[in-house]
């Protein structure tokens, strides 16, 4: 097994014998794992390429590094190293300063390692610095004096830890294995049918762990947890592997190394196909630990989310995740920002998940696995979203003729899903009785009569992304009193009036502000006289207080089968269990209606993305009457 720094071996020859004068061929043969013959020749290539600058001379069989002209010896050095780019750079020098830090068997002096990168003592005692406070928080510290020697302190866990999350390539990104190594490994993971980057994780983790142990580096003694893991019916093939491995290599590796090894396949991503993971046996707690989730989520915002045909993939990936917590094994979410901004519902319930699990489990999430649970969320939602949905149903009526209607159906057809069903009449044909089976009408001109569905009057070539979000409007036209299907993006404006909008001025409570709308409310019969009650109950248990001091407050009312929203705006914001409310959303719920479900959910994505409009927010607050609020709605 090769054990060096680059895959460079006279730069790694350059780098053992500028840290020590008198060493043999046969020392470095066996650190280098390569013959004596191959030193050798490495040596007299050395010399070639140092041309004159310095030599590497051998006395009674002991080699020394001996430098002439220091300047020339600078440039040949970094040319031998080829790291250029490596130096260029203070994350680069940071990089190079842990590798060594990590691999030394003395301490660093300074001086040395400024030789080494090129680069002047005060730019490496500025890199030293910032490396300093780079580690520092995973539990690494740079011990000893710069001009006496430094030491990597830490524990070999977190030394992993953090070559595995910031520096990798950089360090082992050439490591060469031995081809039968390589073989080996490749064999067991065309046969395992794990997902590549599982794959190109489970040699990350092996490559480090092998160089670390046979340069001396134990991992030493682990918690309990993670001896826990040799139960999980997936660790027998690591241990095999690796015990295939040890007797190539003529060495014995512990089991805490091999724990190490199997920790990208304890936290790996769920996989597509479920089979390649089914031997691993769920964790006992999993199946509480999600219903508690379900329950939360149902608690705090009155949403029930059945994972119908996800709910084994969902229980895989909860007991993954929480192996990627607990053994810090990060796994980046490179479309977290979208996913916050597309489905805010969905990141919103990722948020309660985390608490329950951080309550439960002691775990804190982090957020790309915040994001990752969201991804499973906003599944959920869109899966009950289409169980709850009858086909919807489109009739377009032209009066120019069939080519005409075929046209305008064509253009449908890109902006709206295949469960849409579409439907082309004459003006002619068109009657009340008919259009009633539909969802809405499409036409191209005035109808001689009154329709008993929503009509979008269009033209023959159209705004399809217009028309789309009409459409997506239409949908909810049975369940909100839409007078005009417009251009206002947001469903929840057709939910308001100007009864329903609250304007506060300046040294209004939170709390006096809460009573008089649910005051109003109750005398106007749109929601039960205990309404405010249950709502004052819910309150105290937690605050519903969302970003940027929206709070939307919300509950199950009885006097009607409708949601209602209404809407508190201050003048000035008003403080509240350490929060500063600026506007209120106030829900109220029906008891039960799969139809509000849908709504309701719509609803919650929209206030939840006004939230985080900053700039909305902040024109929302100085509306003070019903149409300038309106304006800004339709600004969107």
């Amino acid at each position: 097994m090769n054990k060096r720094f680059t895959d460079n071996r006279t730069a790694d020859i350059l780098h053992i014998l500028g840290h020590k004068s008198g060493v043999t061929v046969a020392e470095m043969a066996e650190k280098l794992s390569v013959s004596e013959r191959t030193i050798r020749n490495d040596i007299r290539q050395l010399n070639e390429d140092l041309s004159g600058s310095a030599s590497v001379e051998g006395e009674q069989g002991r080699y020394s590094l001996r430098i002439f002209d220091p300047d020339q010896y600078k440039h040949a050095f970094e040319k031998i190293c080829n790291i250029d780019g490596m130096f260029g750079t203070s994350k680069g020098r940071q990089t190079y300063v842990f590798g060594e830090l990590m691999r030394a068997d003395a301490p660093l002096l300074t001086d040395e390692l400024a030789y080494e990168m090129n680069v002047g003592r005060t730019t490496l005692i500025s890199d030293l610095k910032k490396l300093r406070e780079e580690i520092e928080p995973r539990g690494l510290s740079i011990v000893g004096k710069t001009s006496k020697g430094m030491i990597l302190h830490g524990k070999e866990l977190d030394i992993r830890s953090y070559v595995l999350e910031n520096c990798y390539d950089a360090l082992y990104g050439d490591y060469p294995l031995d081809a039968d190594v390589k073989e080996l490994i490749s064999a067991e993971l065309r046969q395992k049918a794990f997902e590549k980057q599982v794959g190109r994780q489970f040699v990350r983790y092996l490559i480090l762990m092998m160089d670390r142990f046979l340069t001396g580096h134990y991992i030493g003694k682990l918690t309990d947890a993670y001896y826990n893991l040799t139960a999980n019916g997936e660790f027998y093939r690591v241990n095999e592997i690796l015990d295939r491995i040890g007797g190539i290599l003529h060495v014995d590796f512990p089991v805490e190394e091999k724990i190490f090894a199997f920790l990208p396949i304890a936290g790996m991503r769920t996989p597509a196909d479920l089979g390649s993971v089914q031997e691993m046996e769920l964790d006992a707690a999993i199946g509480p630990l999600s219903e508690k989730i379900m329950a939360r989520i149902r608690e705090e915002l009155d949403i029930s989310i059945d994972p119908r045909d996800f709910a084994e993939e969902f229980s895989y990936h909860l007991m993954f995740m929480l192996n990627r917590l607990r053994f810090k094994i990060r796994q980046p979410n490179a479309i977290l920002e979208e996913l916050k901004a597309k489905f805010p519902l969905a990141y919103e319930l990722s948020g309660i998940a985390a608490r329950v699990i951080e309550e439960e489990q002691g775990l804190k999430v982090n957020q790309d696995e915040r994001g990752h649970l969201a991804s499973y969320f906003g599944v959920f939602l869109e899966e009950n979203n289409l169980g709850q949905r009858r086909p919807f149903r489109i009739a377009v009526i032209c009066g120019t003729g069939r080519v005409t209607a075929r046209l305008i159906s064509v253009q449908l057809k890109k902006i709206v899903d295949s469960q849409v069903q579409i439907k082309t009449m004459s003006d002619t044909a068109a009657s009340p009785e008919i259009l009633e089976t539909f969802d809405v009408i499409l036409s191209t001109v005035d109808l001689p009569f009154r329709s008993p569905k929503p009509v979008i009057r269009i033209r023959e070539i159209f705004d399809e992304k217009e028309l789309k979000q009409k459409l997506e409007k239409a949908r909810y036209w049975d369940r909100v009193d839409i007078p005009v299907l417009d251009d206002n993006q947001f469903i929840m404006s057709s939910l308001l009036d100007e009864n329903k909008v609250f304007f506060f001025e300046k040294g209004r409570s939170y709390t006096d502000a809460l009573d008089e709308i649910t005051a109003i409310l109750t005398d106007e019969g749109y929601i039960d006289e205990g309404f405010g009650k249950r709502l004052a109950e819910r309150e105290e248990k937690g605050t519903m207080v969302f970003d940027n001091g929206v709070a939307i407050p919300h509950g199950i009312q009885t006097a009607n089968d409708r949601m209602l929203l209404a809407m508190g705006i201050f003048e000035e914001p008003a403080p509240y269990k350490g929060q500063k409310v600026r506007i209120i959303f106030y829900m109220a719920l029906p008891e039960e209606s799969d139809a509000d479900d849908m709504l309701m959910i719509r609803v919650y994505d929209e206030l939840l993305e006004i939230s985080r409009n900053t700039a909305m927010l902040d024109a929302i607050s100085k509306t003070r009457n019903y149409q300038e609020l309106l304006r800004i709605l339709y600004k969107k």
